[in-house]
């Protein structure tokens, strides 16, 4: 029962870390209290994500060296602090001081919560990789949905939604008519400001209180199973992160992590206005319209998390090789199904659910395609070297999407070249060579795995 309790755990500690997905859900309120650009204030987005790979890093050699529970404490704590700070822009109104609460603190403490808690369930599932990482990055993915759920049931969302509806309305109708845009003719009224900063504040000190809870039931399995995980007996690689940056097998799985998170992010940085675009309300972005973009994002959020369970589960009994090769196909015909111009409501789902599902399968598939390689001694060290990819991905995505926005006019024709670069991209899974694993290292495993149950 204990791998069970310490996966759960796992999965419960990122969920509050995992509400960095549901950014979408509060960039375009701040836009409308501060009267922030939309570009600028989604570049909070694409730092927290940096940071969250630079936080990865430090976290994965830390918790590999004194264990997962100081690491995940410590990360939570940053994570929930940082969003709580950001419930004082409204006495500052400072980009720099959101992208240093939201991007720098948060998204740091979110890294290291991350990676300590997956190379933690990552060791009790040492014969089912796939499926053991795939459980606790599934609560990552989930908290997207959880937090999206919570918040939009407060009533104090709902005017403020309406307050940002009427200021985006406002100001789409000015663009279209080339004249001035009033910024303090519409901007948030202020009792509207001091919820969204509330809003903040006290979502920051439940992810702590949470987080923190179930960190303390993130630990190390038994001294067999441990054994059995890292192959000391079976003499099977487990490289130190020296070794792991001198195997060119890591470049190859970093650039296909960094191709699945490029792809994914194009999207998710600007979710909402994008299926507003693609359900046709280009020139009325209100949020209160039906159906409501919004709320599907919501509701669709699901997929992020769910996809990351199922395809980790599938890389135990098809391969990591080609189950990641299947991920960025669909990937592919995502981008595809969104760029057919339907703006039926039903085809435009089906795109997006299959992107989130696709998207979070990516991250589902790599920790294990990682293990399988490198070993697991050294996991978190290894793997947060390789969260470099997501950061980057990030930082590069949502400058890509910036790009085509300003050149055409609409988020919807990135939708093409994201499409043909993933379908190269199925190459690299391809060519990279299969990972192999003896019958003694099967034997042991196997007989290991009991022992800590």
């Amino acid at each position: 029962m204990k791998r069970w309790i310490v996966a759960f755990a796992g999965l419960l500690c990122v969920l509050g870390p995992g509400a960095l997905y549901s950014f979408s859900l509060m960039s375009a309120p701040l836009t409308a209290a501060f009267g922030w650009t939309a570009p600028s204030v989604t570049w909070a987005f694409a730092i927290a994500n940096l940071f969250l790979a630079i936080g990865g890093l430090v976290g994965g050699v830390l918790s590999d060296r004194v264990g997962p529970r100081p690491i995940a404490v410590t990360g939570i704590i940053l994570w929930g602090a940082g969003y709580a700070a950001c419930s004082t822009l409204a006495q500052s109104h400072s980009l720099f001081l959101l992208y240093l609460f939201y991007g720098v603190i948060a998204g740091f403490g979110a890294g290291m919560a991350y990676i300590s808690c997956l190379a933690t369930v990552l060791r009790w599932f040492p014969n089912r990789r796939g499926f053991g990482g795939g459980l606790v990055i599934m609560g990552f993915g989930l908290g997207s949905f959880v937090y999206n759920a919570i918040v939009k049931q407060t009533s104090a969302f709902a005017a403020i939604s309406s307050n940002t509806a009427t200021y985006n309305k406002a100001q789409t109708s000015a663009l279209a008519d080339h004249v001035p845009f009033d910024v303090a003719k519409y901007a948030m009224d202020p009792a509207n400001v001091a919820a969204l900063m509330s809003l903040f504040l006290y979502s920051g000190i439940a992810m702590i209180v949470v987080g923190v809870l179930t960190a303390f039931f993130v630990t190390r399995p038994s001294a067999e199973m441990l054994a059995a995980s890292e192959g000391e007996t079976a003499n099977t690689p487990q490289l130190t992160l020296a070794a792991t940056l001198a195997d060119a097998r890591f470049y190859v799985l970093w650039a296909m992590l960094f191709l699945n998170v490029f792809g994914g992010i194009t999207v998710l940085s600007n979710m909402v206005p994008i299926m507003h675009e693609l359900m046709g309300h280009q020139h009325d972005f209100t949020g209160a319209m039906s159906p409501d973009p919004t709320g599907i994002f919501a509701f669709l959020a699901v997929f992020n998390g769910l996809g990351r369970l199922f395809w980790g589960w599938l890389s135990d009994r098809i391969s990591r090789r080609v189950t990641f090769a299947i991920v960025l196909g669909s990937q592919a015909l995502a981008f595809f199904i969104l760029d057919g111009g339907s703006k039926d409501l039903t085809f435009v789902s089906i795109g997006v659910g299959i992107l989130l599902f696709c998207y979070g399968g990516g991250f589902g598939v790599m920790p294990a395609f990682n293990a399988d390689f490198f070993g697991t001694k050294h996991f978190g060290a290894n793997y947060g070297a390789q969260l470099s990819a997501w950061g980057l991905a990030a930082i590069a995505g949502v400058y890509f999407t910036g790009v085509m926005k300003s050149l055409s006019g609409t988020f919807v024709g990135l939708m093409q070249p994201v499409s043909i670069m993933l379908l190269v991209a199925i190459l690299l899974p391809i060519i990279i060579e299969t990972p192999k694993k003896t019958k003694k290292t099967e034997k042991l495993v196997n007989a290991a795995a009991p022992v800590a149950a």
